[in-house]
């Protein structure tokens, strides 16, 4: 199996530990700080808008109320996503799957797009974001990574588009990961960084899987998992991590 070479520090939600999450003004940010690659979330609005969001519903990133899937993009784009983090973000706009990808394009940075799909639209989001990515990703740029923790969005993002690599998230370090990795066609796991050891790590790597953990803000464990051979660290502070690597 190729598995894509990553740069080892990828910036989380763009690089919120600077700026309000899944934001243009976030992936701005890690481009800022030394990122070449940038994680964020996508999901579907009501009439089929693929948006660049975590959560299910819009409390806790905009001062608006409600599920993202009763919503159009038309009422999304009107919220406030910058405000609940600092006065100096007020007014910043829930982006497209298209304006990240814009903003990607115009800074040279890579993109591991993670599939969060809204309850009940696991498949039908992850085909739509693989045939948008399929279709639309800038052509300087590398092939971006998919990732998800919904194994039906992997799957339908691997027969919407078979050439984009994916893989596979968790939160608990799964026993039969083998089986997983091989039955989603996946170059890569990544996992919560607490639940790596050694031993999952050197397993991994000599099954020929990549592995990466989220999220690591602190430098003495982002030393000791590089130490462990992970491939990459998913981070809120990209320059953290950077100092540990160049």
């Amino acid at each position: 199996m190729t598995v894509d070479p990553l740069p080892p520090v990828i910036g989380h939600r763009g690089a919120c530990g600077h700026a309000p999450e899944n934001t243009i003004a976030s992936i701005r940010k890690a481009a800022e700080f030394g990122a070449r690659w940038v994680e964020f979330d996508t999901k579907l609005s009501r009439d089929g808008h693929i948006i660049v969001f975590h959560d299910d519903r819009v409390e806790r990133t905009t001062d608006g109320t409600g599920r993202v899937a009763d919503m159009d993009l038309s009422a999304l784009k009107v919220l406030d996503a910058g405000g609940w983090y600092s006065k100096g973000f007020r007014g910043e706009p829930i982006p497209t799957l298209a304006e990240a990808m814009a903003v990607l394009a115009e800074l040279g940075l890579g993109g591991n797009v993670e599939i969060k799909p809204s309850p009940g639209r696991e498949a039908e989001t992850g085909r739509a974001v693989a045939l948008a990515l399929a279709r639309d990703w800038p052509k300087n740029l590398p092939r971006p990574l998919i990732s998800s923790f919904s194994p039906e969005s992997l799957a339908a993002a691997a027969e919407a588009a078979p050439g984009i690599p994916r893989a596979l998230l968790v939160l608990k370090f799964p026993k039969d990961w083998r089986r997983r990795l091989r039955e989603l066609d996946c170059q890569a796991l990544h996992c919560l960084n607490r639940r790596l050891t050694p031993l999952r790590a050197r397993a991994l790597n000599e099954a020929g899987y990549a592995i990466r953990v989220f999220t690591v803000n602190n430098r003495r464990r982002g030393a000791r998992l590089f130490g462990w051979g992970v491939q990459g660290v998913i981070t809120n502070y990209p320059e953290r991590m950077l100092s540990l690597v160049e």
